[in-house]
């Protein structure tokens, strides 16, 4: 066993100054204390957390795919317990400093092949369950918007890095883990600065649903409200919508680059 760290060491070294407000308020209390238990075990590594947290998620496409709705609860409960593990992987490489590419890789496709699991285990279960085609429809709606959330935030970073000439580019997606910082108020403020500085300040990034609150509706909410093609739905045109206003924010983003003079380059001498 290695060294237990206080609790508050561990919320300053693996909370993210911005997350989804549903891993701000529903998740890092329960995965910060979770890793507070297991952390000093060498045992516990990232990697075998992200396979738990996909065997987890299997069992929760497994509960879905029953299809009754006290089988809908428990594979509700079962998918919030697979992205506590997920987030928990995480924080142990922060905490432990035990992260690696290899690991980075990992926990991006198993959670892409989770989402597809529990999509199939969900739709496919209230189809078979029904006979309503809708259900396979929207199910794979689901899975296409999952995998371009994610696949457009890697490109979008990418094009930044790319336009910053190698640069690292923090986003919201990736933001580090540390003391957030705060802008001091004058009192000219408008209503949107003083709502978003509200937001900086208790850690939730203004992206209000992203693929995070995504999958958290269409595989608990909509589930446990027995209402999952109108959640499912509903979430679907929230993404896209904050997806578009992201790639609008990259647009203006890059066409403000553009107008910029290029910086003159100061000859090496020889």
């Amino acid at each position: 066993m290695t060294q237990r760290f206080p609790l508050e060491v561990i919320r300053d070294r693996t909370y993210k100054q911005r997350d989804a407000w549903w891993t701000v308020g529903l998740v890092d209390p329960l995965a910060s204390r979770l890793v507070w238990l297991v952390s000093p075990w060498r045992a516990v590594t990232p990697n075998r957390l992200t396979i738990l947290a996909f065997v987890v998620g299997l069992g929760s496409a497994y509960a879905f795919w029953r299809a009754d709705y006290p089988w809908l609860l428990v594979g509700a409960l079962l998918f919030h317990l697979s992205f506590v593990l997920d987030c928990m992987d995480g924080k142990i490489a922060r905490l432990n400093g035990t992260g690696s590419a290899f690991g980075s890789w990992l926990d991006y496709v198993f959670d892409r092949l989770r989402v597809a699991a529990c999509a199939v285990g969900l739709f496919g279960g209230q189809y078979a369950a029904t006979d309503n085609r809708t259900y396979l429809w929207v199910g794979g709606v689901v899975v296409f918007l999952d995998m371009f959330r994610y696949l457009n935030a890697l490109q979008m970073g990418k094009v930044r890095a790319d336009v910053n000439q190698g640069a690292v580019v923090m986003t919201d997606e990736d933001a580090p883990s540390g003391p957030v910082v705060v802008a001091e108020a004058t009192g000219n403020e408008s209503a949107v600065w003083r709502l978003r500085n509200f937001l900086v300040r208790h850690r939730i990034r203004p992206h209000l649903f992203s693929g995070i609150e995504f999958m958290m509706f269409v595989f608990i909410i909509g589930p446990v409200a027995k209402q999952i093609i109108p959640v499912a739905i509903l979430s679907s045109v929230l993404m896209v919508a904050f997806e578009l206003l992201l790639i609008v924010r990259l647009y203006s983003y890059l066409k403000s680059k553009a107008a910029k003079p290029a910086e003159p380059r100061v000859p090496v001498p020889a």
